[in-house]
């Protein structure tokens, strides 16, 4: 009859077979056993403090990877816990599955341990949520799972596993195990349309191309830099696009933003939503009769608060391939190029030379407190050309995205889609790993650093425990200016008398004063760094670098200006209702 498996064996070979390499979590009844089954077939278990933290970094290592990664949780408030991470991974269209241990089937509708409608819970923040009825149906389930999660537009999945499951025996020939879910097929555009998008950018007299991080995701990077480059196109890329196009490219116009997207007549998206972030695409943002060119793998974005002009429904790298075979086809002797010399390019280049000379001299102020431009100006000496960045916070996190620049894709992850706080750390967890399993025998895994705001480290900064036990060589910089937003001087806590006044006279933006994050790192046996001066800055930094390239984790906590700001904006960067 074959020999006996457990349930927990039966799901952790399933999700090895699919191709699963991390799985994070917290174990405890009912899932203790799945963890250590995972172990003993190869999938890198990482035990974290907070359930959100967890889901995070499994969110983040199946973008990384491209395939989903395993948040695994305990019943009940576990679960709810993880919805956080699994809300925003299905927002961001990452893979990730989440596993949650249940009450037993024979206990259901009895008030069991920890009892909740969990499926039903997850069904609104996943493309796919099950409990199977028996041990022999996992295999299917995960495939299905594996499936759902990387297909179409990528997203969520959930199983759930009865507490019950876990230790029972089954044998192994009475069931089937799965094939590996392949990956997801080729999909074309319709030729006409395709014909008609690129009709549209030749007589665009100031076109545009949007790289969003779909296009990151999907390693469309070769094709569309040739693209880019063979038509001098100007391109922008959404933060976490950033990279899949050098960002010192000659063609890059992030430093003229709000400029490029209010006047382009014509804009190609390639993995970028017009939602938010792209300000829905209407005006006073964009120019009221662009015309826009979606590429996209789910039909039902075409036309999104903007009508599309033409929409094209495939995979990135195969329609913009078929856009370039199009150009070929009809221009075989001469390519088309968008003129180097036209007054669109003229007016893209003042805008990005006067906004670069402003930012080299705001970065170039040794002031004390020193401002957010200082502290990148600085940090921007030691990062690496193939360094994985993590930005989190509010101007933290803006300022540092068009100042710490990125060459490769896939290597920055910000606040994304859903505008999450608290990702950071678990954000950082993932690439460190990710960034060990990609290294070759030898050699250095890359550098990762994780910028955050004071407030942004609040939320996880407990996970620093989890860097230090698996040995991450990770670099955090704490960005602190003792609030949310901006922080009250310490003349104003001196002030205050009793809890009271706390209550009814603090801001709700304010955190303590100089608060010392830095010995959170060092309380668990990493290394911390205090610096309020930029030549502290720079030293601490060099220590931090130094020791990542040995193998040890770092925080640098570094005091700015209460009070700096972002330079001035054209725009407010979030689009606000006029009713």
């Amino acid at each position: 009859m074959g020999e006996d498996v457990t349930g927990s064996q039966v799901l952790v070979e399933s999700l090895k077979s699919q191709g699963v390499e991390f799985m994070f979590g917290i174990v405890g009844i009912p899932v203790i056993e799945i963890a250590v089954a995972a172990q003993s077939v190869g999938i890198k278990y990482i035990g974290m403090r907070n359930e959100q933290a967890a889901s995070y970094a499994a969110g983040a290592i199946g973008y990384l990877t491209g395939r989903p990664g395993v948040c695994l949780v305990v019943s009940g408030p576990g679960l709810i816990h993880a919805l956080a991470g699994l809300a925003n991974a299905q927002e961001n269209c990452w893979p990730m599955i989440v596993i949650g241990g249940s009450s037993d089937q024979d206990q259901e509708q009895m008030g069991a341990f920890q009892e909740f409608p969990q499926v039903e819970a997850c069904r609104m923040y996943t493309k796919f949520s099950a409990r199977p009825q028996s041990i022999a149906v996992i295999p299917q389930i995960v495939e299905k799972a594996v499936r759902s999660t990387i297909y179409g537009r990528p997203g969520t999945a959930y199983i759930d596993i009865p507490g019950n499951f876990v230790n029972a025996p089954v044998k192994r020939n009475s069931y089937r195990e799965s094939i590996r879910c392949p990956p997801p097929p080729a999909t074309l555009a319709d030729p006409a349309t395709v014909a008609k998008a690129c009709q549209l950018l030749l007589k665009a007299k100031r076109p545009l191309v949007v790289i969003g991080k779909g296009a990151a995701y999907s390693r469309a990077e070769r094709v569309i830099t040739e693209f880019v480059e063979t038509h001098a196109l100007p391109f922008l890329p959404t933060p976490m696009g950033k990279g899949v196009i050098r960002d010192d490219h000659p063609l890059c116009v992030s430093a003229a933003r709000s400029k490029a997207l209010q006047n382009t007549d014509c804009v190609l998206l390639l993995g970028a939503r017009l939602n938010w972030q792209l300000h829905f695409g209407r005006p006073p943002r964009f120019n009221a009769n662009v015309k826009v060119i979606q590429v996209e793998i789910q039909p039902e974005e075409f036309g999104n608060n903007v009508p599309a002009a033409a929409a094209l429904h495939g995979n990135i790298s195969d329609v913009v391939r078929q856009m370039q075979r199009h150009y070929f086809s009809t221009h075989r002797s001469v390519m088309w190029k968008h003129p180097s010399d036209s007054d669109w390019w003229g007016l893209l280049k003042e805008k990005i030379s006067q906004n670069d000379r402003a930012v080299k001299a705001m970065c170039a102020d040794q002031t004390v407190p020193m401002s957010y431009y200082t502290v990148y100006g600085i940090l921007n000496k030691y990062l690496s050309n193939d360094c994985i960045i993590i930005g989190e916070g509010a101007n933290t996190m803006d300022i540092g995205r068009t100042l710490m620049k990125n060459s490769h894709p896939r290597h920055r992850l910000d606040a994304g889609t859903f505008g999450t706080m608290g990702v950071g750390v678990g954000f950082a967890i993932a690439a460190a790993l990710y960034a060990q399993s990609i290294a070759k025998d030898g050699q250095k895994p890359k550098q990762v650093v994780c910028v955050q705001g004071d407030s942004a480290f609040g939320f996880s900064g407990m996970e620093l425990e989890t860097v230090i036990r698996y040995r991450l060589p990770i670099v955090f910089v704490v960005v602190n200016n003792c609030g949310i937003y901006s922080g009250g001087p310490k003349e104003f806590w001196d002030s205050l008398e009793t809890s009271d006044d706390v209550a009814t006279n603090a801001l709700p933006m304010f955190l303590s004063p100089n608060s010392r994050y830095e010995q959170v790192m060092t309380a668990f046996g990493g290394n911390g760094y205090f610096a309020v001066k930029p030549d502290e800055l720079d030293k601490a930094l060099k220590n931090s670098f130094d020791n990542s390239s040995r193998g040890y984790a770092s925080l640098v906590n570094v005091m700015i200006d209460l009070t700096s700001e972002r330079k001035q904006q054209d725009f407010m960067w979030l689009t606000r209702s006029k009713l």
